[in-house]
């Protein structure tokens, strides 16, 4: 990364990350996701990056070399959009409506991404969804004016809106498994972690 910048529209959070040195910019209120903040970051910026990242706050464990994972996705110029996905190896995780699914083909491509996935199978592989994002600028400038779509709203995944509007998305695969924060219970889980 040559330039990371906090996105935030909170006070609290800019001062913080000023105070160790770092650099946020305040963003606005309205933002319904973080990909439509990290958009408005990305506008202000004179310098015309070839690809944005999006490490969202509510996954503290990205691993660095993940980072570095996505960005190789955009070795091939047709890459627009790209985010990852872990092998499943735990049958309990398909069916936790917290942790994501991603479903793609042969040359992962995403197909369709899901809370949940009724009918499982030891036999076949799963890969849970990585919350981790990255763009060529045009493209998330893009994105971010798309309507809400059903898919969308009925899974609560932006992604889907993506996908139902004709974008691709690569998934790189990673062996490094990330922890989100997507209810209380998980930020007691990082909490004991972190000690």
């Amino acid at each position: 990364l040559t330039r990371v910048i906090v996105a935030t529209d909170d006070d609290r959070i800019l001062n913080h990350v000023v105070n160790f040195g770092g650099e946020a910019m305040m963003t606005s209120m309205s933002h319904t996701s973080g990909t439509d903040r990290c958009n408005e970051v990305a506008q202000k910026l004179d310098t015309n990056f070839d690809v944005i990242v999006n490490i969202q706050g509510d996954e503290p464990y990205i691993n660095p070399k993940q980072i570095e994972e996505i960005i190789s996705l955009f070795k091939t110029k047709k890459t627009q959009i790209g985010t990852l996905a872990k092998k499943i190896t735990n049958l309990d995780i398909v069916a936790d409506k917290n942790s994501p699914k991603a479903i793609f083909d042969s040359n992962r491509t995403a197909l369709n991404f899901c809370r949940n996935i009724k009918k499982t199978s030891s036999a076949h592989t799963y890969y849970k969804h990585i919350g981790i994002y990255a763009f060529r600028k045009k493209t998330l400038e893009d994105i971010c004016k798309l309507p809400q779509t059903d898919n969308e709203k009925r899974e609560r995944l932006e992604q889907l809106r993506w996908l139902d509007n004709g974008y691709e998305i690569k998934v790189g695969i990673t062996s490094y498994e990330s922890i989100s924060v997507d209810t209380p219970k998980d930020i007691v889980k990082i909490e004991q972690l972190m000690r």
